[in-house]
């Protein structure tokens, strides 16, 4: 199995910044695609950003500018670098990560880190 956890959540002023990390480990032979994506309270589920392996990114509109997406193939890791945050972005963000392992290829999710951005 797979397992991702994140860590960087936290509370921050509008304006602020945050980084979030997901690591993935476990019966990985690679990695195709990791993301993230955020949940506020009562709102669907939303994409934020993705980054596939060879390096190609997406954002959702609303981030473009103010996020990053990275991620270090070596270390099954991916960071969102997350700069003038607004008070409509507090949510839960996941990490997801499309991985391919010797039983076949499927998408996994973490547990989820809380992001509150203060006005």
């Amino acid at each position: 199995q797979v397992q991702l956890v994140e860590s960087g959540g936290g509370l921050v002023q509008a304006g602020g910044s945050l980084r979030l990390s997901c690591a993935a480990s476990g019966s990985i032979v690679s990695i195709n695609v990791m993301g993230w994506s955020r949940q506020a309270p009562g709102k669907q589920r939303e994409l934020v950003a993705s980054i596939t392996r060879g390096g190609m990114t997406i954002y959702t509109d609303s981030v473009k500018g103010r996020f990053t997406i990275s991620g270090d193939n070596a270390k099954n890791t991916v960071y969102l670098q997350m700069n003038s945050l607004k008070p409509e972005e507090t949510a839960v963000y996941y990490c997801n990560a499309n991985v391919r392992s010797w039983s076949g290829t499927r998408d996994y999710w973490g547990q989820g880190t809380q992001v509150t951005v203060s006005s």
